[in-house]
């Protein structure tokens, strides 16, 4: 009898839906926020939470910037959106980018148009180009409502990164619900509502990355290994620690017995399989083999950012530290949210290793990924591509007082960088 009234029971709905609408509601709120603080009050610079940005903060530090400064939705771009913008209009070889000599060196910066010297490296170099591709392909039916170039550009940016967002939240959900529909539908949440998460809205790569990555893990779990080997890879060719993703999808195949059907008699059909997970190799050599040379290049002379700097790391961690515990107020206030970050994700990847082994290991290595590339800044910004950090608080959202708080704390911090990120101020 009571197989019969089974029969007779609404099967448990999915919270696609509601995910849709919260992320739209997000949308919106996160564009009409940001339009309304830049109309209702100012912002005093120079901004003093890093060394550099004492005197990069200026009054009409961004003269010059062409594509910092058209005004449409202009509170959406900042810092690294100028390069994304210019890759997406004019190429890695835009003449009004800056391009610096081979053999740089901060001990002479001499910065010069791309179209002053040609044979100069174009900083455009140091970004991957996956985000530029797709903001220039959404821009094109964009085109019909007559804006100027960077001002499509622009919202072709956002919406790229308000897409991969959603993108995001759906694949977090997935891999969250498989015990409760509310944890995946709360790690959802807590994405959009995580500090950095201000950068989900803006011409940067967060969005795209996250819902490219999250999707191919999300994927991969279920065993879609064509669709998560083409997400991996796209996201590779978004962001290089994309191919840490590697490291989960290898580790999913051998949970699924990938080695010893390699030795079976359909070896071949594994072989296949096997050249699906290693899809973040083949988009990274694809990526050395075009645009290599040039990435380096600027990464090593300008940027000061390299694979494993442990040194150099340390160092400029130490230092930050040191900044966190002077008298500065801007440096402390700033980095107690970096290393808060840090720490909650470390703290998420002991807690979370025996319930989610293999994205745990992804999220360690991410973190490590991040804080050994040279330089002390933007780890709140880095450490969201580490899914246990929302996975995690899911499973604790379970209590509503955790729940209100959570996000209480969070949304206010959200709140203070998308106004510093409006005014053009340092945010991470």
């Amino acid at each position: 009898m009571n197989k019969i009234l089974d029969l007779f029971k609404r099967p448990r709905p999915h919270k696609w839906r509601t995910i849709f609408v919260i992320w739209l509601g997000w949308a919106l709120v996160m564009v009409g926020y940001q339009a309304y603080v830049i109309g209702r009050f100012n912002l005093q610079s120079p901004d003093r939470a890093l060394s550099w940005t004492e005197t990069g903060t200026l009054p009409n530090y961004q003269a010059g910037m062409t594509y910092l400064l058209n005004p449409f939705m202009n509170d959406h771009v900042a810092w690294d959106s100028e390069y994304y913008l210019s890759i997406a209009i004019g190429g890695y070889h835009d003449p009004i980018m800056r391009a610096i000599p081979e053999n740089y060196s901060w001990n002479n910066p001499v910065v010069m148009p791309q179209a002053a010297q040609p044979s100069w490296v174009s900083m455009n170099y140091a970004f991957f180009p996956f985000y530029p591709i797709m903001i220039h392909l959404f821009a094109l039916p964009l085109s019909v409502f007559g804006m100027n170039p960077i001002a499509t550009a622009t919202l072709a940016g956002v919406l790229v990164s308000m897409l991969g967002t959603l993108g995001a939240m759906l694949a977090l959900y997935d891999m969250a619900r498989d015990k409760d529909e509310m944890d995946g539908l709360r790690a959802a949440f807590y994405l959009i509502i995580f500090p950095a998460a201000m950068f989900l809205a803006q011409v940067y790569t967060e969005g795209l990355f996250l819902g490219l990555s999250f999707g191919a893990l999300a994927l991969v779990r279920r065993k879609r290994w064509i669709w998560a080997a083409i997400l991996a890879a796209c996201a590779t060719l978004t962001r290089a620690a994309g191919g840490l993703l590697l490291v989960p999808m290898g580790l999913y195949w051998l949970k699924d017995g990938g080695l010893k059907q390699l030795f079976s008699r359909n070896w071949w059909k594994e072989g296949l399989r096997l050249l699906l997970v290693a899809s973040p190799v083949w988009a990274y050599l694809l990526f050395v083999a075009v645009l290599g040379k040039g990435f380096h290049s600027i990464e090593t002379n300008f940027f000061g950012r390299g694979l494993l700097l442990v040194g150099q790391s340390w160092s400029a961690w130490k230092d930050a530290f040191g900044r966190m515990l002077s008298a500065n107020l801007q440096a402390r206030t700033y980095f107690m949210v970096e290393f808060g970050a840090i720490a909650f994700g470390l703290l998420a990847c002991i807690w979370m290793f025996k319930r989610e082994p293999i994205l745990t290991v992804y999220s360690l290595l991410t973190i490590v990924f991040s804080l050994t590339s040279g330089g002390a800044q933007g780890m709140h910004r880095y450490v969201m591509a580490a899914p246990v950090l929302f996975l995690l608080p899911a499973r604790w959202g379970k209590r509503e007082s955790f729940d209100r708080v959570w996000t209480l704390a969070n949304v206010l911090l959200m709140g203070v960088f998308a106004i510093l990120f409006s005014f053009n101020l340092w945010a991470g």
